[in-house]
């Protein structure tokens, strides 16, 4: 039985990193969906995104936008505050934002270009935010309803398959993304059975994450974000918690910590 066969009743989702290609995706594809309620798009600039504001009227009173910084803990707690206001728990939480390059983060390719901040940078986005988005959420999370959570990582972060080296930053911050997920899995099994907490790598998306390093990608491994995201939503629906703190790529094979 699939997560949404699941369901006692239509779902509450949201999405942080909505405005970035995979996150938009996965709201446009779950308000498609009649067993989905409401989708709640959050991100930094929520409010004034021209797709999000399509989907907004597309989807009259099911697309709640809101503009929140995942690295304010103060945001994210009137955030928990205003959703637990409106509804008892929540259903789906998937987290889509992180980074490769910033202002200081780099996809370096030796020791001699990490650089401290760089790897702090990439540290802050790629693991805490998804861990702090959790930790504020966890009150709708708990119970005894089913319950899917979901993170962006990457095969990158996988240290048994690491064979090339270099993106010492970003692979360093998806392994302890990898980790923070496994223990928030053996808490919220605790306090809600039901749920399922994972980690799923996309395979390479056509986003502005991927495309300066796009050139050697063969075409048919280069995704559009609707095709990663369609593919990402059936792998987490094929999932029980039973899965809850594992890895999962696109296909729905397990990747190796």
């Amino acid at each position: 039985m699939s997560f949404w066969q699941r369901l006692a009743q239509p779902a509450q989702a949201l999405v942080y990193g909505a405005t970035g290609g995979l996150g938009l995706a996965f709201c446009e594809q779950l308000l498609a969906r009649e067993d989905v309620a409401q989708v709640w798009a959050c991100a930094r600039h929520a409010d004034d995104h021209a797709g999000l504001e399509r989907l907004a009227r597309q989807h009259p009173g099911r697309l709640q936008r809101v503009a929140v910084a995942g690295l304010d803990e103060p945001a994210l707690a009137a955030l928990a505050t205003r959703l637990t206001a409106s509804f008892p728990r929540l259903d789906l939480l998937l987290c889509a934002a992180g980074l490769l390059q910033g202002a200081q983060a780099r996809a370096e390719k030796s020791l001699a270009q990490v650089e401290q901040a760089g790897l702090q940078e990439s540290y802050l986005v790629n693991a805490v935010l998804p861990l702090l988005l959790i930790k504020h959420l966890t009150p709708l999370l708990k119970g005894h309803h089913p319950c899917q959570v979901a993170t962006l990582s990457a095969r990158v972060g996988s240290i048994g398959d690491n064979r090339l080296g270099g993106w010492y930053g970003y692979r360093m911050a998806k392994a302890a993304l990898n980790q923070g997920l496994r223990c928030a899995s053996i808490e919220l099994a605790r306090l809600n059975p039901e749920s399922c907490v994972l980690a799923l790598h996309p395979g390479t998306t056509d986003t502005a994450l991927s495309r300066p390093f796009q050139a050697r990608v063969p075409a048919d491994k280069l995704f559009t974000p609707d095709h990663a995201a369609a593919r990402l939503l059936e792998v987490l629906a094929a999932r029980t918690p039973a899965d809850t703190g594992s890895f999962w790529d696109w296909a729905g094979q397990p990747v190796e910590w």
